[in-house]
């Protein structure tokens, strides 16, 4: 049973992996199960058996994006002197983006899609980020923490225009 179970879960993962691939390259709206089926190597009816919908399979991807950026920002600030805080925190977001570019362009493509349940999940994922940056940066010490908070977050949302537009520039590169 356990085989199966871990057969399952690789299964499921592979979904995901190729959900944020397919929606990345041509767009959740254009996106169909179908094409996230040919790219997981799987039918189109197993799909359904991990997600009832299309938009589930995106919650999920989109679960799957924001715990990646979280679980390193955690990771940096366990594990970074205060005076390195800044620096590390947006060092991690480069690799990030350099080693995950699907996962961000599909959180860039969700927040332009209208559903709540999609705008809740974008939501959650920049107030947590917002939330452990803030915090970080206060115990770390750092001058005008909120407004530090605030262009740390602007200069990821330029990381991803740079990398969408494939414009290095943008970043001063």
């Amino acid at each position: 049973m356990a085989k199966v179970d871990a057969v399952s879960v690789n299964r499921k993962a592979d979904i995901i992996s190729a959900a944020i691939e397919v929606f990345a390259e041509v767009g959740y709206f254009r996106a169909t199960t179908a094409q996230v089926a040919e790219r997981a190597k799987i039918s189109q009816s197993y799909i359904f058996r991990f997600f009832a919908t299309k938009e589930a399979l995106l919650l999920t991807a989109l679960e799957v994006s924001w715990t990646r950026v979280l679980e390193s920002f955690r990771k940096v600030i366990e594990n970074t002197p205060k005076e390195q805080m800044e620096k590390n925190l947006i060092q991690a977001y480069e690799d990030i983006l350099a080693s995950y570019k699907n996962e961000i362009l599909l959180q860039m493509q969700a927040q332009t899609i209208r559903e709540d349940a999609v705008q809740a999940a974008m939501r959650n994922g920049f107030a947590e980020v917002r939330s452990i940056v803030l915090e970080a940066f206060q115990e770390a010490g750092v001058v005008d923490a909120e407004e530090r908070t605030l262009l740390f977050l602007a200069r990821g949302m330029l990381c991803n225009i740079s990398a969408a537009l494939d414009m290095p520039e943008l970043m001063g590169k």
